[in-house]
């Protein structure tokens, strides 16, 4: 196909290396002192590294390239993180709830289970059984206050954006309820548009899942309130 995608002119590349640091996607990489488009496919044509690079050796050009490949971005991305394959970030382990702490206001954390996030939370786990699952979307426990106490408490918590993200977690989320005893599922969103796409997925979730579970919507609105649920 025929797109946007950078040029890098070798002989004004002075090897500083800014240009690869400022490619998020990875598509630049430094061969013999010098800065070159390694992947076709991880550039996006967005041209983050164009101001970065000192000497104007970075241009943009039309021509035959392949397309950006998002999927491949972000799998690169994760095997550079952890190249074994084992991320400890990601290693699925229990919590326990915990203490208040002797002294001052702080409040303990309620989270019982790591990881949290929707994309990298294991489709089996002994703590699904019997749970009642939280789903909530990124920014809520950011605009309401209490959200430890007020719902992570007593619950398994997944959280994801489905605008950010760009991924259906509908099917990941039948999984998980499908193949555990999970008892109720409480959705809490913002009251943004976009939000709609965590409600919507776990609908589908839960009529893909064969299950009839109790569930219900939980709506956060922008200044911290709850405007149902």
């Amino acid at each position: 196909m025929i797109r946007r995608i950078i040029h890098i002119d070798e002989e004004k590349c002075n090897g500083c290396g800014a240009c690869a640091a400022a490619c998020h996607e990875g598509a630049i990489g430094m061969v013999d002192g010098k800065a070159r488009l390694l992947r076709d496919d991880y550039c996006d044509g967005l041209g983050d590294c164009l101001p970065a690079c000192p000497t104007g050796a970075i241009t943009f050009v039309e021509r035959e390239a392949a397309a950006y490949d998002e999927a491949a971005v972000l799998a690169a991305r994760e095997q550079k993180a952890c190249p074994s394959g084992g991320c400890p970030g990601s290693a699925a382990r229990a919590i326990a709830p915990g203490q208040a702490p002797a002294e001052g206001p702080r409040q303990a954390s309620q989270l019982r289970q790591w990881p949290v996030q929707i994309k990298l939370a294991p489709i089996n786990a002994p703590w699904f059984d019997g749970a009642g699952l939280l789903i909530a979307a990124d920014c809520t426990a950011y605009a309401y206050a209490n959200f430890h106490q007020d719902f992570i408490k007593g619950r398994i918590t997944l959280v994801g954006c489905p605008k950010l993200d760009g991924v259906d977690y509908a099917e990941k989320l039948a999984e998980i309820i499908r193949n555990n005893a999970v008892r109720s599922v409480t959705v809490v969103r913002m009251e943004v548009p976009c939000c709609g796409g965590i409600e919507y997925a776990v609908k589908k979730a839960l009529q893909s899942s064969g299950k009839f579970i109790p569930w219900n919507v939980v709506t956060i609105s922008t200044d911290g309130r709850i405007l149902n649920g």
